[in-house]
């Protein structure tokens, strides 16, 4: 099977598959990355301290990656999703799987991958997407995690689940692919906002406000794109949401962290190796919310920090003097 994109979730990935037995061959983009596997097995860049299996074969060239391939995994940040699927097309194998282990939406079509990858490779796709609160080290490390991958061709999930199950990786299945995709992309927006309030020095309080509201409108969101609302309460929703609002490894948390410092966006972003999905899916959100004309005032504030220069002291004033409600009430418009 093929596995492309060699950052942390990628490589994690490859290796989680050959320790199973399956061969794997990993499409590396950067030249300095392929010569580290190659020499050494390991991925110092985005996965430091571990060995990968020795049956993994590396390469740059997708014709190569491609060949016999039955299933291609999906491992690229979503700004480079549409570009990499259009280069590796010519050779995708006919009739075969894409698995998605992206999580973001497309700037320019608000799309989450799942539309992107049937634009590019046509609406019959055998598609599924892996999604669940999982940080790559600790998978790596095979610490207990569960995920979820969800297809809507309810056979593709089910083989997909056995294939990537081990003892260490238990995985649930899902139809409820636009909530699965949809939910591993919001929350790394309010992952930023628990990072920010981390670096404001404020307390648990406001952590779990935000947690919590964050999934209102997660679920708000999700209702209206055709999401079943229980998927927002399982592992991909609120599993993910908490752990990327609650876990320091969350590199969305990070750059919320350091907002919330004082730093500037730009110097944060320069000096990370690997992408903060939520910056970029806080943009796609929010025009989506606004589209739909769906209210996201978490969502909202969070873009308007990153890319309006709004002070987090003045979004947070803005939050808490909004109009008052009742909890089930507003709860009931979500669903």
């Amino acid at each position: 099977m093929a596995v492309v994109g060699a950052g942390s979730w990628g490589t994690t990935l490859a290796n989680l598959l050959a320790d199973k037995g399956l061969g794997v061959h990993l499409w590396v983009r950067e030249e300095e990355v392929y010569e580290d596997l190659q020499q050494n097995r390991r991925n110092h860049a985005f996965l430091p301290g571990v060995r990968l299996a020795s049956t993994i074969a590396f390469s740059r060239a997708l014709p190569e990656v491609l060949q016999d391939a039955t299933l291609v995994l999906m491992a690229v940040p979503s700004h480079a999703f549409r570009e990499v699927l259009r280069a590796l097309k010519p050779w995708f194998p006919s009739g075969g799987m894409l698995l998605s282990a992206t999580k973001g939406m497309e700037m320019d079509s608000l799309l989450t991958m799942e539309g992107v990858t049937r634009e590019e490779l046509g609406p019959e796709i055998h598609y599924a997407v892996l999604s669940g609160p999982s940080f790559a080290r600790e998978v790596a490390q095979r610490q207990p995690t569960a995920a979820t991958i969800a297809s809507r061709q309810r056979e593709v999930a089910q083989f997909l689940q056995k294939l990537c199950y081990t003892h260490y990786f238990r995985i649930y299945t899902s139809r409820d692919v636009t909530g699965v995709e949809l939910a591993g992309a919001l929350k790394n927006i309010f992952a930023i906002g628990a990072g920010i309030l981390g670096g404001m020095g404020l307390g648990e309080n406001p952590r779990a406000a935000l947690i919590t509201r964050g999934l209102a409108e997660m679920t708000r969101l999700g209702v209206r794109l055709g999401a079943n609302p229980l998927t927002l309460t399982g592992l991909a929703g609120v599993g993910d949401l908490i752990l990327t609002c609650t876990g320091i490894q969350s590199r969305n948390f990070q750059v919320g962290l350091k907002l919330g410092q004082g730093q500037a966006l730009e110097q944060i972003l320069g000096a990370m190796t690997m992408v903060a999905e939520g910056v970029k899916a806080s943009r796609a959100a929010h025009l989506l919310a606004e589209r739909l004309g769906v209210d996201v005032p978490l969502v909202t504030a969070i873009y308007k920090i990153l890319y309006e220069g709004l002070a987090p002291k003045e979004a947070i004033k803005k939050l808490m003097t909004r109009e008052l409600r009742d909890e089930l009430e507003a709860m009931s418009e979500t669903w």
